[in-house]
């Protein structure tokens, strides 16, 4: 009977897409989203771990921020190249490939022995992120009906905000445990043994999906948008890390001149890379910037939260991701509570996630500007936070996709998801560089113009509001 339950298991998942069964199709869901969370908390462990990594590496402060920046840099510039060698070349197969070279780089994080290793480490951890990322999204809309596309992304956005703030939480023990003396590189060690068995099972899990050879990838455009996006993330890390001189703002405009150019050469393909019409969907790009200011805003609010009560409070990692934990639970709380008035609410609910992590953000700006000897009061602002957090997670991926075609929903919500990735990625480094920079006028300056920026990103999204689809994805796609 055993063996009779198994051969048939085997069959059902190597049926091709859409002829997979319910439990079959949720397991392949499983599958993805393990990857992507996977990805995530590999960002996000960096919050908590960058002092102790800098300490024993023997590195100066300015490591901290390039442990995210260095993954953010490959993986931005990567990403959408990536998502075509899907097409091109089959999902699954560049799914196990990136799998297996992100596992590989996370193993070279953890055996790590100085600064330049660890960086070209994350870097290369995120080209082959590049290439796992995009594929989960393009698998997901060829193997559910079309009638539960808006189910299974609305369960991305939760789940992925759920990570990043659980990634700190997971560092703080794991270092504080100190399993057989690893210290922080137990952090990476992590990642390879979920690697190994992600890798086992998508095998038998992911339906097989061989690509089209005919798919022309435009080499002159794949240049373009690469070293375009390469230029403008390595100027905005470069001049947050080391100030604002020629240098940085050169390679911002050299990169804004390059995009310009492949924009300009998208609207005259035929066979372009990114589908023109998602970007000619005014509410989409509005969703986009939300997302995008949003999410960085999020990863900015953690990261100078855990170098605040690290640095300035001298907390171990262990006591700092404690005292970051009710973030959790609001998230926890307001994602799946909230989760059914997504339909009914749409950008209202986005309206009042972003109204209650602006309240927690200024009061725990008060509280650090008035109290700053006092740490266990910040459990109130950060679970306000938490609160806003959980209401915009799931809301901003549905409400963005309110206005897209169903025949784009694949493109869009991968879209939506990378541009996630790389605003964790960035907004950590950006606000951690803003905390060094101030860190010699007191850690309470330091903490203060760090939590400015994230309001002044709240407010951002808030002005874009009025743009975006007042319903979800549900009511348009039936």
């Amino acid at each position: 009977m055993a063996s009779s339950n198994s051969l048939e298991v085997r069959e059902c998942f190597a049926m091709p897409e859409r002829i997979l069964t319910s439990t079959a199709r949720w397991w392949v869901f499983a599958a993805i989203l393990t990857a992507d969370v996977l990805d995530l908390l590999s960002t996000t462990v960096t919050n908590i771990a960058a002092p102790s990594i800098v300490t024993q590496l023997h590195a100066p402060q300015s490591l901290a921020p390039w442990l995210g920046s260095s993954y953010a840099l490959a993986l931005g510039s990567i990403l959408v190249i990536g998502g075509r060698f899907g097409d091109k070349y089959g999902y699954r197969r560049l799914f196990l490939i990136g799998l297996v070279g992100f596992t590989a780089a996370s193993l070279l994080c953890a055996l790590a022995w100085d600064p330049v290793s660890i960086v070209t480490a994350r870097v290369v951890q995120g080209a082959f992120g590049a290439l796992l990322i995009p594929q989960g999204f393009s698998i997901l809309i060829r193997v559910f009906p079309r009638e539960h596309l808006g189910r299974v992304f609305g369960l991305f956005g939760p789940i992925m905000g759920l990570s990043s703030i659980s990634g700190p939480v997971l560092a703080g023990l794991l270092i504080q445990a100190d399993p057989l003396g690893l210290g922080w590189r137990s952090v990476f060690f992590i990642n390879v043994l979920l690697g190994i068995t992600l890798m086992i099972v998508s095998l038998t899990l992911l339906p097989r999906y061989e690509g089209r050879p005919s798919i022309r990838i435009d080499a002159v455009a794949a240049g373009l948008l690469m070293a375009g996006t390469l230029a403008v993330l390595g100027g905005i890390i470069q001049g947050a890390n080391g100030g604002w001189s020629a240098l940085p703002v050169g390679a911002i405009a050299v990169g804004a001149v390059l995009l310009a150019v492949f924009v300009v050469h998208q609207r005259r393909s035929t066979n372009p890379l990114l589908a023109p019409a998602l970007f000619r969907n005014r509410s989409f790009v509005a969703g986009l910037i939300v997302g995008a200011v949003f999410f960085a805003a999020v990863a900015g609010l953690l990261y100078v939260t855990s170098l605040y009560l690290q640095e300035g409070h001298h907390l171990s990692p262990l006591e700092a991701a404690g005292t970051m934990a009710p973030m959790s639970v609001g998230i926890i709380v307001a994602s799946f509570s909230m989760r059914g008035l997504i339909d009914r609410l749409g950008r209202r609910l986005v309206a009042l996630g972003l109204a209650l992590v602006g309240l927690g953000t200024i009061s725990y700006l008060i509280l650090v500007m008035t109290i700053p000897d006092t740490t266990w009061l910040l459990v109130f602002p950060l679970l306000v936070c938490g609160l806003g957090m959980g209401c915009c997670f799931g809301s901003i991926f549905a409400v963005a996709l309110g206005d897209v075609d169903e025949e784009q929903a694949g493109s869009a919500s991968g879209t939506l998801n990378a541009v996630q990735q790389v605003a964790n990625s960035v907004g950590s480094a950006v606000v951690s560089t803003v905390f060094l920079a101030t860190i010699t006028m007191g850690v309470q300056h330091a903490a203060s113009t760090s939590l400015i920026f994230v309001l002044v990103a709240i407010v951002l999204c808030a002005c874009c509001l009025p743009l975006l689809p007042q319903k979800a994805t549900a009511d348009n796609w039936g």
